[in-house]
């Protein structure tokens, strides 16, 4: 089965890359931006230059900003021209751990009870008060007890999200109140059932290739609302098609590269404001009769007459959807 991991780089290959070039049984892409060094180079990496990215004939590189993190979706398309069966999204401040790696996708694993609403999924794996980001504000002093809510059962798994330590992903007001490092404890994967919801990144996660369309990043959302955002939109289109999000244990160490916390609280100001509304606009605008991409999009339309994206967005969105068919 053909993995490729796709990271998106302003640095020289950091010790994430590094580690993950030297892995023989993945593909690695690198997107580089215009403050990529010019002469990044990397043995055993697909990298893909500004200049490779303009002349790679994909429309979605003709209406991305630059230096923007956005861009990586250029990587995603390249993995798939390439036959990737599954796509790997993480960071170059995440280093992979000697275990690094992820469960099965169809097998029998333990499951949070459905429809649930958002969990603090962070509360299997620690007891340090601690919440993902993108998780609602209104719970983030709860105390879920979803040990209590678990059973085993066959799962479809569309996407695995792995934990970090060290420095996971937190949003602005943990780091900016706390900021204490956390050590995740080991345990067995645990998937979410159908309206059950947790937010989850482009860190240390895996999908497979039927959910690809899902990968689409906003692009006119701000920085810290994008991947989280995207999260959201997908999880109620899986649920539609049966597949489930699930959780492992902490297979990679963050290193963070520099962040300025109160710049990173104004970016997730949206995230705060329209977490929950967002499950609630997309559960309306979608069909289980219409494909993923006809879903996709409809959410995206539904967001945008709410006026949480703009025009732009769906110009951006309408070249993913048109490299994917290319």
């Amino acid at each position: 089965m053909k993995k490729t991991i796709v990271i998106t780089s302003i640095f020289k290959p950091t010790e994430a890359v590094l580690a993950f070039s030297k892995m023989p049984d993945y593909q690695l892409i690198v997107v580089g931006d215009k403050k990529t060094p010019e002469d990044w180079n990397c043995e055993n990496v697909e990298y893909m230059s500004v200049g490779k990215q303009e002349l790679s004939g994909y429309e979605l590189a003709k209406v991305l900003p630059y230096n923007h993190y956005c861009r990586k979706m250029l990587g995603y398309l390249e993995a798939i021209k390439n036959g990737a069966e599954y796509i790997i999204d993480t960071d170059d401040d995440n280093i992979p751990k000697d275990n690094w790696d992820f469960p099965e996708f169809e097998q029998k694993f333990d499951c949070i009870n459905p429809n649930k609403g958002f969990v603090n999924v962070y509360q299997l794996y620690t007891k340090q008060k601690i919440w993902p980001r993108g998780l609602p504000l209104s719970l983030i002093n709860k105390e879920f007890q979803l040990e209590n809510d678990l059973f085993m059962d066959d799962c479809k798994v569309g996407i695995w999200q792995g934990l970090a330590d060290e420095d996971p992903d937190v949003d602005a007001i943990y780091r900016l109140t706390n900021d204490t490092p956390c050590y995740f404890e080991e345990r067995e994967p645990v998937v979410l059932s159908k309206g059950t919801i947790s937010p989850f990144n482009t860190q240390n996660t895996i999908i497979r290739k039927e959910l690809y369309p899902l990968m689409y990043l906003p692009t006119y959302v701000t920085f810290r609302f994008t991947d989280i955002l995207r999260g959201l939109v997908a999880q109620p289109i899986m649920w539609l098609y049966d597949y489930q999000l699930g959780f492992i244990n902490a297979t990679v160490v963050q290193k963070r590269n520099p962040h300025d916390y109160t710049k990173d609280f104004i970016s997730e100001i949206p995230m705060y404001e329209y977490t929950e509304k967002v499950i609630e606009i997309v559960s309306k605008s979608i069909s289980k009769n219409d494909s993923i991409e006809t879903n996709l999009y409809n959410a995206y339309k539904a967001l945008l007459n709410e006026n949480i994206v703009c025009e732009k967005e769906i110009i951006t969105l309408e070249a993913w959807l048109r490299d994917l068919k290319s």
